[in-house]
């Protein structure tokens, strides 16, 4: 049984990335099973910190717009979104080349609070990042 309210799509999941923080670090949908998103995103210069390495703080905005995006499938998309209001992220090891690909699953889904668990592994599949993310149902705004 899916937990996605309506039809959801990997193109109108990227349709949401036009103009964002994703479509600068590059974030594509690739997969929407029934009870969680896989999203991959590059690791180049524009996700890699001075030293080379995957940037910290790229692979939150990876898990915090992976979370966002299904909280925002669960609901009633013409009334409510999802704000992100705590996130934390444990990196293990660190990835220099390819991309990575993050898998969320809901931990918890609400009528006001979603919580999600988001693992990001390389392409060796070596889980690199482990996330967990709340957001927060709003009405949307007009």
């Amino acid at each position: 049984m899916s937990i996605w309210n309506g039809e959801i799509t990997t193109d109108l999941l990227n349709a949401l990335n036009k103009n964002t923080l994703g479509e600068f670090f590059e974030i594509e949908f690739t997969h929407v099973g029934p009870n969680f998103l896989k999203a991959t995103m590059p690791v180049n210069n524009k996700t890699k910190q001075p030293f080379g390495l995957l940037h910290g703080g790229a692979s939150v905005a990876l898990a915090e717009t992976i979370g966002s995006v299904a909280s925002w499938c669960c609901v009633n998309r013409d009334l409510f979104i999802g704000v992100g209001i705590e996130i934390n992220a444990n990196h293990l090891i660190s990835v220099t080349e390819g991309k990575v690909t993050a898998v969320c699953h809901a931990v918890k889904v609400g009528g006001k609070l979603h919580v999600w668990d988001i693992r990001i592994y390389n392409e060796k599949e070596e889980l690199c990042c482990t996330s967990r993310f709340t957001c927060m149902i709003v009405p949307k705004r007009p």
